[in-house]
């Protein structure tokens, strides 16, 4: 069995002459023994220069998907380079502004935005509202009546797109809780209720197909939809969203990000749409800038069943295999280019059978207790979907930049853990 395929690694990834890896130039193994178990560890100069393709790739503008992973530090690497940033709830609104995010740089989704919700994105002076129901344009309407405010709005269209992706991440099908629906006259009623409104100034259209979308043809048809209401309506803003895959493990391929752009360009053309094109990447940006660093505690041998291997982290941290069977690969930071002849089944310390990170993960056959295990592309939706299930406090985060490992997110402690208890 092979070595851990090299693309799954961050860009300032290296491997010395011992086997050993570092991550711009930081060793991971004194970062483990310096910052503890588990940890992300993120290539800060490899989300730089994700951002600055993107921003480089299309013609609008582009916003981060804060959801993929969202702190300050983040909120602050994106803001430097130019991007805006997409945020979903208060509380990923709160973060980017007390980042230091102008508002006017910050688009607000969310299927449920409450008027607590609306009210915040308008009073921070958010540059775009996406609108996704006709309830939230109540909202809007109610807010106009007592402040006199009129924000800037893209409508939420659902294109009964079928994006080729687990069926919890695919968002632009019929059946679908977010957005207005084409294929039923939602899509028309809604435009034509915000362009009538003194409550809102409707500046254009948005759609977002799903996520980890591999196929390029999906996000093409979302344009030839979305495209054909804009036109009519002469909307000058068009917003498809993010969605775009990366590969997990070995075997697995993705587009890049200027062949994402390039396929879109190609699909606006096609339907005589020349206004720019806005995006927002959150997955793309991130998700192999990071390595998630974990200490071996328990190995089991079952003869003829398998070995498991317990973790002292698991689905507190990367819920992403159990909510979607997500496949990740393995790989020992002290043996990174060593052939991994041995299958494991690597699991959590939570109580669940099914904390499950990596179901056929492979390592070196001296795998033994103590040692540092590393699974690569965790920088999406592990930090932000991660809890305390079983009281467990979440990890620290480092950011490693030309030698040097910075703190972003402290480990949190037990006393976190009673900060909210009364």
């Amino acid at each position: 069995m092979s070595a851990l395929p090299q693309h799954l690694l961050p860009d300032n990834a290296t491997v010395g002459g011992d086997g050993r890896l570092s991550i711009a130039s930081c060793d991971v193994l004194d970062l483990a023994g310096e910052f503890g178990t588990p940890l992300f560890v993120y290539d800060e100069a490899h989300m730089r220069e994700r951002c600055r393709q993107a921003r480089a790739s299309f013609s609008g503008s582009v916003a981060y998907a804060s959801k993929a992973f969202l702190c300050l530090a983040m909120a602050r690497l994106v803001h430097e380079e130019g991007l805006d940033l997409d945020v979903a709830t208060g509380g990923e609104l709160h973060v980017a502004r007390a980042a230091g995010v102008p508002g006017n740089r910050l688009v607000m989704h969310g299927n449920n935005k409450s008027a607590a919700e609306i009210a915040a994105a308008v009073d921070a002076g958010v540059g775009r509202i996406v609108v996704d129901s006709f309830d939230e344009l109540d909202r809007l309407d109610a807010l106009h009546a007592a402040t006199g405010d009129c924000p800037r709005v893209l409508l939420r269209i659902t294109p009964g797109v079928e994006a080729h992706t687990h069926e919890y991440v695919t968002t632009g099908v019929d059946d679908t809780k977010f957005g207005f629906t084409a294929s039923t006259g939602l899509a028309d009623a809604a435009i034509r209720r915000a362009r009538e409104s003194d409550s809102v100034e409707l500046v254009g259209l948005h759609a977002h197909i799903g996520s980890q979308v591999f196929e390029l043809r999906s996000f093409q048809q979302a344009v030839e939809v979305i495209a054909g209401f804009a036109l009519p309506y002469d909307l000058p803003e068009l917003s498809l969203g993010g969605g775009l895959g990366v590969a997990y493990v070995e075997g697995e391929s993705a587009p890049t990000i200027a062949e994402w752009a390039a396929a879109i360009t190609e699909a606006c053309q096609s339907v005589g749409f020349t206004a720019p094109v806005s995006m927002e990447p959150g997955r793309a940006l991130v998700a192999a800038a990071a390595v998630t660093l974990y200490e071996v505690g328990t190995i089991k041998e079952l003869s003829g069943i398998r070995t498991y291997v317990s973790v002292d982290g698991g689905m507190s941290d990367n819920p992403r295999p159990v909510l979607y069977g997500s496949g990740y690969e393995t790989f020992l930071p002290r043996a990174v280019d060593r052939d991994r002849n041995k299958t494991v089944r690597v699991v959590g310390k939570h109580c669940e059978s099914g904390d499950l990170l990596v179901r056929d993960g492979r390592v070196p056959s001296d795998l033994t207790v103590g040692d540092i295990l590393a699974t690569p592309v965790t920088g999406a939706y592990g930090h932000s979907m991660g809890s305390n299930y079983n009281k467990v406090p979440r990890p620290a985060v480092v950011f490693a930049r030309d030698g040097d490992a910075r703190l972003v997110v402290r480990r949190e402690t037990y006393e976190d853990l009673l900060l909210n208890d009364v």
